[in-house]
């Protein structure tokens, strides 16, 4: 029997084989290998593509966070609101600022930010809000921005897991002050190896971070302030260039992929449950995930069954051990339920029907022997 990938890569490669190969030809035959013409080009194309007014690229997801802290002035002792139900790297950046991550948790039904509950956690060393698209699904954008306006205070939407997603007519990635997004190779968007970008429509920031990911550099060997060396390599920006080809296929694919998972699992027992998406936003889907009882069993069961799983996350950050300190361990306990029982099942916009209905009756005959 064929193997599932979690993330079928390799289908998407052979689609696009000719398309990224002689994209990359291109820069073999130029030479240049750092901050060649693919990288201004990817930058126009995205900031066209999401309606902002600059498009940054970096060197990853986690760079597109820290540059934009660093550019919003962020410094040790002040605060910044977010989510503790994420990738590590969320409250990373911020650490490594000198700043404290201020935990909200989550909604049970989406696993986003509480929107509703940002507002009480504001306090006189906020200094920003840095919700988290999760799952393919941006967050309560409009609330979220609403309480950050009436407090002064910029918000740095985390796109990673959304970008090409739709919210209210708008693009995930240009929904606040600042979005930023991840070309991790399994992300909705990804490159072959890491990459990010950041988008803003504020001319002040984007110069600053054109600045902090060249060392700081406001013209050659001339540092006007503190930065990182954080350019996104130009072989990776030919690879998106030339995933962009089918890009917006792919996420009516992956739609559409969802949408049969919801319906091929309508029966589930009560116990367990499909993730909630929100009526005004599109959900790209970068992970299908569902809320189980028991979930080391089924998925036990579902590796017997040659059906790959993922946990996303086991952990919250308030629970880490490098973070454990920064709030009391009680505060987010939706956060706790949650990362006992949610599970993600294979996704790709290549993932066939028939693959599909294998995965799923492996897990409707995993949660009936529970």
């Amino acid at each position: 029997m064929k193997p599932i990938d979690f993330v079928d890569l390799k289908s998407q490669y052979a689609a696009l084989r000719d398309t990224i190969g002689a994209r990359m030809q291109a820069v073999l035959d130029h030479g240049q290998y750092i901050m060649g013409p693919e990288v201004g080009e990817l930058e126009s194309r995205l900031a066209e593509l999401t309606g902002a007014r600059h498009c940054i690229t970096v060197a990853s997801g986690t760079e597109a966070l820290l540059i934009s802290l660093m550019a919003l002035d962020i410094q040790p002792g002040d605060e910044v609101i977010t989510t503790p139900f994420s990738f590590i790297a969320t409250a990373e950046v911020i650490v490594l600022c000198g700043a404290r991550p201020v935990f909200v948790d989550i909604e049970a039904d989406t696993c986003n930010i509480d929107a509703g509950a940002i507002e009480a956690k504001i306090g006189p060393r906020t200094r920003a809000i840095m919700p988290v698209a999760l799952y393919g699904q941006p967050a309560d954008m409009d609330e979220i921005n609403a309480v950050a306006a009436r407090h002064g205070l910029p918000v740095i939407e985390d796109a990673a897991q959304s970008f090409g997603a739709r919210y209210r007519d708008r693009w995930s990635g240009n929904l606040s002050t600042v979005g930023c997004t991840s070309f991790f190779p399994s992300k909705p968007l990804g490159c072959y190896g890491d990459g990010g970008a950041i988008l803003t429509s504020d001319d002040n920031l984007a110069q600053a971070m054109r600045e902090i990911r060249v060392h700081g550099q406001s013209r050659r060997y001339v540092h006007t302030r503190v930065g990182v060396g954080g350019r996104m390599d130009t072989l990776q920006c030919a690879v998106v260039l030339g995933k962009l080809e089918r890009f917006e296929w792919e996420i009516g694919q992956r739609i559409d992929v969802a949408a049969r998972y919801d319906e091929l699992l309508a029966d589930m027992p009560a116990d367990a449950t499909i993730l909630a998406n929100r009526p005004d936003r599109t959900n790209v889907r970068a992970q299908y995930t569902v809320s189980v009882p028991q979930r080391d069993k089924v998925q036990a069961a579902l590796k017997s069954a040659g059906v790959p799983t993922a946990v996303h996350y086991p952990v919250p950050m308030h629970r880490q051990p490098a973070y454990g300190n920064l709030c009391c361990p009680e505060c987010c306990p939706v956060s706790d339920a949650m990362a006992a029982r949610v599970m993600s099942l294979p996704m790709s916009a290549d993932l066939d029907t028939a693959t599909q209905e294998r995965v799923v009756n492996a897990l409707m005959s995993a949660l009936r022997t529970l």
